[in-house]
């Protein structure tokens, strides 16, 4: 008798565990089913873009700023601020794109002192001749092109390129480039690079993105690669 009753109770307590675990699967497998469609919900309005410039070899040309501008509904974003260094008697990058508004450190980790200055439109200013890190960031509040120059070092030229689009970036060395979770729509991208020698309508292209798939922008430059990087900075006297 004792042993009917015990067998009794192991079949009840096997059930009720049997049971508790299935309620603990279903309540898992249901947690993990809403944070999956959570996480779709938040990536539904968005998709990437992905950008491919080659030269007319078929090689990838780095240092190309990207630019994403919408064709409706503008968006603005926070400028971030950058750095542009000098190394080895060169800018470290070459090209720099930032937002309208974004703060730029010029520090010099070059063994000799440099004097950066530009005379564009977009900025002009001039640093006194320094050495390590001793000048605050220079702000850049208008949209365009940026011609850097050393006083002391002709052979140095730099670009940073200004831009109000919300979505920008540069190339990598194999000429490609990928915006990330750019919300739907159709947009402007427009290419520039020192040197590119193609005609400027030629460096734009139209995308929609849809969210069914990446937008792909391909640009083969048809001119060969300029030798010298231009527009090359114009140095004068200073006023000051």
């Amino acid at each position: 008798m004792q042993h009917g009753k015990s067998s009794g109770y192991t079949a009840t307590v096997s059930a009720d565990r049997s049971e508790t675990g299935f309620a603990l699967r279903t309540a898992l497998m249901a947690t993990c089913v809403t944070l999956v469609s959570y996480l779709s919900s938040m990536s539904a309005g968005a998709a990437d873009i992905s950008i491919k410039v080659i030269d007319r070899e078929g090689r990838g040309v780095d240092q190309v700023v990207v630019t994403v501008t919408p064709l409706t509904n503008s968006a603005s974003l926070v400028p971030k601020p950058a750095v542009m260094d000098q190394q080895n008697l060169a800018f470290v990058p070459r090209v720099l794109v930032v937002g309208t508004g974004a703060r730029v450190e010029f520090p010099n980790n070059d063994s000799v002192s440099h004097q950066v200055y530009s005379f564009s439109a977009a900025k002009r200013f001039q640093l006194p001749l320094y050495k390590g890190e001793v000048h605050p960031p220079v702000v850049f509040d208008r949209p365009g092109l940026v011609v850097l120059g050393c006083n002391i070092h002709d052979s140095m030229v730099g670009y940073i390129y200004v831009t109000d689009a919300p979505y920008f970036g540069t190339t990598a060395a194999e000429g490609a480039l990928e915006l990330k979770n750019i919300p739907l729509g159709d947009y402007r991208i427009v290419l520039w690079s020192p040197f590119i020698a193609d005609p400027p309508a030629s460096l734009t292209r139209t995308v929609h993105l849809d969210g069914i798939a990446p937008a792909v922008a391909h640009v083969q430059l048809s001119s060969a690669l300029r030798v010298q990087p231009e527009p090359r900075p114009h140095r004068r006297d200073w006023e000051y």
